[in-house]
C-alpha cells in the first residue's frame, strides 16, 4: 500500500521539477512512510512513498523499471494473484529481480499490454510510463478501492493518490468547483469523476486513461453483471452445480458462498509484515475473523472500538465473536474529541465527505496499527447480499402501493403530524423518512431515501446566486443513470448495482481507505474480491432479500459459523453520536463555523435557512444531524484548502 504521483510536460524539452515531485510525495508521506522515490527522465517524472507490505528488501523499491528501462511503474495497492501470474510469466521466459507484486505487472505488461489487467486480482491504481511508446497508462482497480485523480491543461498533465499532492504544483489553483459540491450535498461525498477542485477529475473504477501524444483515453474494462444468473435465463433463477432444488440446493449455495468468501481470504493472508482484522461484531467482520482463525494457526488479531452512548456501542457482540475464535482481542471505548479530530479528518479526506462513520474507521485503524500493519475488513457484505434497510423499504414500499388509497391517505396523515421525538434511530423517524418518499417512483424514491440534500431542501437552503449557477443540475440524474446502466432483470438487483457503483466506491471505500491510510494501514477487504461479487451477482435476489429477512442466504451459510447472537441481531452500522454532539460539545462550534461571516460570504447558503437547522436540532424539534455534518464538513474543508492554501493541522 503506498501513495503515488507524477507529471508529464507535453513539451518534450521541459523537464519535470525534482522539487515538485519531492513535494508531492512528501504530502503522501502517511500513505508510505518506508521508503521515497522518484524518477525523472525529461518530461516525465514519477514519485512514490512506500509501506511495504510484501518483499521489504529494496528491492521492492519504486519507480520499478523493467530489465532495460523502458517501462517504469509506480504502484499502490496489492496483486493477490501475483505468485501465480509470477510462475506463468518465467515459464515465458521474464526474469524477476524481485519478489514484489509490482515487478509482475511490469511484466504482464510486456505480454498483454493494456489486456494485462484482466488477470490482476486485487486493489490497486498504478502509473505506468511505456518509454518506447511514449504513452503513460494510468489504471484504477475494478471497485474503487485504491484512489487516483488527475489533473490535465494544454501544458501539462498530473496525478497523485490525493488532490492535495497535485495542488503542490503552483499551475493548479485551489477552486472549489460549485458542481461537484452541489452533488456532494445531496449525496455526503463527490461522486466520481468529479473531485471538489476545479480542473481536478477522479478516475473512475473500473477505468484506466492512456496519454499518448498529448491525446487523453478513458475507457471502462470491467463491470458487474447481474444478468447472468446461473441457469443462462433469468426468469428461472440459479442453479447450483449439483442441480439440486429446494433446501438441497440452498445448501449448496451457502457451500460455495463459504468456499468462495474462504479463498478470498486466504489470498488476502499473504504478507510479510503482521496482519490482523477489524471486528464490528456485525455478520461480515464476524465471518472474515472466523474464517482467518480456520487459516491461520496462531490467533487472529482482532481490533474493535466502542463508545459510551449504548445504542452506538457494539463492544459486547465482537467480544462473542473474539472469545468463540480465540482472538487476540483488542478493544478501546472511545469518547471522540469531535473537535481534535476534526482537521486531521478534513486534512486526510481531501474533499468534503460527509460520512460521520470516518471517525470510529479513524480510531479503530490508529488503535490497529500499534499491533499490525495489514487489517482485513468485512467492507461490502451488505452491497452483495441485501443488508440494509433501505432494500427492505422497497419491498414494502411495492406491498404498500397496494393498499387502497384511502388508507394510504391516512396512514400518511397520521404519521406527518406524530411529534418526532428527533431519535435518529427511531422508528418514528424512520418511518417518516419512509413516507417522505413514498408517492415517487421506485428509482426516485430510493434517491431520497439515500440523499442528504434533496431538490426540495435544497431549493430552502440555496441562495438566489447560487441556485442560478447549479440549479439546473438534477444531482439524482447521477443515480438515474447508474439505474439505467445496470443489466439487472429486478429492482433489487438494479439497487445493488447502483450501489456498487455510487454508495460503495465513492463513500465507503473512501472512507476505509484514507481512515486506514492515514494511520499507514493497509486494509483488505475479502468481499470485494471480484471474482467473489460476480458469483453472489449470480444469484437471484430473491436469496439475498426474502421477506423481511435481509442477507437471507448469507446468514444461513454462516448458521453455526457465527455466535446466534451476532447473526440474528439488528444491524446497528458503524455510527458515532452525531446527533447528541450537535446538541452539546459541538453546538456552540457549530453555529460559530456554519453561521460566520467566512461561510455566509461564501454565497452559497441562506442564513435564515441554516440557522433554522440548528435551532430546530439543538432544540429537539426535528433531527438534522446529517445535514449539519454535511454543511459542517462542507465549510471546513473550504477553510483548509481553499482559504488556509492546505496547512497541514
Amino acid at each position: 500500500m503506498c501513495g503515488i504521483c507524477g507529471k508529464l510536460n507535453f513539451d518534450s524539452e521541459n523537464k519535470v521539477d525534482r522539487d515538485l515531485l519531492r513535494r508531492m510525495t512528501e504530502v503522501l508521506y502517511h500513505r508510505g512512510p518506508d521508503d521515497e522515490g522518484i524518477f525523472i527522465d525529461g518530461p516525465i517524472g514519477l514519485g512514490h512513498r512506500r509501506l511495504a507490505i510484501i518483499d521489504l528488501s529494496p528491492a521492492g523499491h519504486q519507480p520499478m523499471a523493467n530489465e532495460d528501462g523502458s517501462i517504469w511503474i509506480v504502484f499502490n495497492g496489492e496483486i493477490y494473484n501475483f505468485q501465480e501470474l509470477r510462475l506463468i510469466l518465467e515459464d515465458k521466459g521474464h526474469r524477476f529481480r524481485s519478489n514484489s507484486d509490482t515487478e509482475v505487472i511490469i511484466h504482464l505488461y510486456e505480454e498483454k499490454g493494456t489486456d494485462c489487467l484482466r488477470n490482476l486480482r486485487g486493489m490497486f491504481a498504478f502509473a505506468l510510463w511505456d518509454a518506447k511508446d511514449r504513452t503513460l497508462f494510468l489504471v484504477r482497480d475494478r471497485l474503487g478501492k485504491k484512489p487516483l485523480f488527475y489533473y490535465v491543461d494544454k501544458n501539462a498533465f498530473l496525478f497523485a493518490s490525493e488532490p492535495k499532492a497535485i495542488l503542490q504544483d503552483p499551475r493548479v489553483k485551489a477552486e472549489p468547483d460549485l458542481e461537484a459540491i452541489h452533488h456532494y450535498l445531496t449525496y455526503g461525498y463527490v461522486p466520481s469523476p468529479y473531485s471538489a477542485f476545479k480542473g481536478i477529475r477522479k478516475l473512475p473504477p473500473a477505468h484506466y486513461l492512456l496519454l499518448k501524444d498529448g491525446g487523453l483515453h478513458i475507457e471502462r474494462y470491467w463491470k458487474l453483471s447481474y444478468a447472468k444468473k446461473r441457469s443462462g435465463d433469468p426468469s428461472l433463477g440459479w442453479v447450483p452445480r449439483g442441480q439440486g432444488s429446494g433446501e438441497k440446493a440452498e445448501e449448496e449455495i451457502c457451500q460455495e458462498i463459504l468456499d468462495r468468501l474462504r479463498e478470498a481470504v486466504k489470498i488476502r493472508l499473504i504478507s510479510d509484515v503482521p496482519l490482523g482484522a477489524f471486528l464490528s461484531g456485525g455478520i461480515d467482520s464476524s465471518t472474515v475473523v472466523a474464517l482467518m482463525s480456520e487459516l491461520n494457526s496462531e490467533p487472529v488479531k482482532t481490533f474493535s472500538i466502542g463508545f459510551q452512548e449504548k445504542e452506538y456501542d457494539e463492544l459486547k457482540y465482537a467480544r462473542l465473536v473474539a472469545q468463540r475464535f480465540g482472538t487476540d482481542h483488542h478493544e478501546l471505548t472511545v469518547k471522540p474529541d469531535a473537535v481534535e479530530v476534526l482537521p486531521k479528518l478534513v486534512w486526510h479526506y481531501n474533499e468534503p465527505f460527509a460520512d460521520s462513520s470516518a471517525i470510529p474507521t479513524y480510531y479503530v485503524a490508529q488503535v490497529t496499527r500499534k499491533y499490525v500493519t495489514v487489517a482485513l475488513n468485512g467492507d461490502a457484505g451488505d452491497e452483495n447480499f441485501a443488508g440494509y434497510e433501505r432494500y427492505l423499504a422497497n419491498q414494502l414500499a411495492c406491498l404498500y402501493e397496494k393498499i387502497p388509497s384511502m388508507l394510504r391517505e391516512g396512514m400518511e396523515w397520521a404519521v406527518q403530524r406524530t411529534p418526532d421525538s428527533g431519535r435518529p434511530k427511531g422508528l418514528l423517524h424512520r418511518t417518516k423518512r419512509f413516507f417522505e418518499a413514498i408517492s415517487e417512483e421506485p428509482r426516485r424514491r430510493y434517491s431520497r431515501w439515500i440523499s442528504h440534500f434533496n431538490n426540495s431542501r435544497k431549493e430552502e437552503l440555496y441562495t438566489d446566486e447560487f441556485k442560478a449557477r447549479v440549479g439546473p443540475i438534477d444531482s439524482v440524474e447521477l443515480l438515474l443513470k447508474a439505474y439505467t446502466a445496470s443489466d439487472a432483470h429486478d429492482f433489487i438487483d438494479a439497487t445493488l448495482d447502483v450501489d456498487v457503483n455510487m454508495y460503495l466506491p465513492e463513500d465507503l471505500l473512501v472512507k476505509v481507505d484514507i481512515a486506514s491510510m492515514a494511520n499507514s494501514l493497509e486494509a483488505r477487504s475479502p468481499f470485494l474480491d471480484h471474482l467473489f461479487m460476480e458469483f453472489v451477482a449470480s444469484l437471484p435476489s430473491h436469496l439475498k432479500l426474502r421477506g423481511r429477512t435481509t442477507k437471507y442466504i448469507f446468514k444461513k451459510a454462516v448458521k453455526g459459523l457465527l455466535p446466534g447472537g451476532v447473526i440474528d441481531r439488528p444491524k446497528m452500522g458503524f455510527g458515532v453520536p452525531i446527533d447528541h454532539w450537535f446538541r452539546n460539545e459541538l453546538r456552540e462550534m457549530a453555529y460559530d463555523v456554519l453561521l460566520g461571516h467566512r461561510a455566509m460570504e461564501r454565497g452559497y447558503f441562506r442564513r435564515d435557512s441554516v440557522q433554522k437547522l440548528l435551532d430546530e436540532h439543538t432544540t429537539g424539534k426535528a433531527s438534522w444531524h446529517y445535514l449539519l455534518w454535511n454543511l459542517l464538513m462542507l465549510e471546513l474543508w473550504h477553510r483548509m484548502f481553499i482559504d488556509e492554501a492546505i496547512r497541514q493541522p
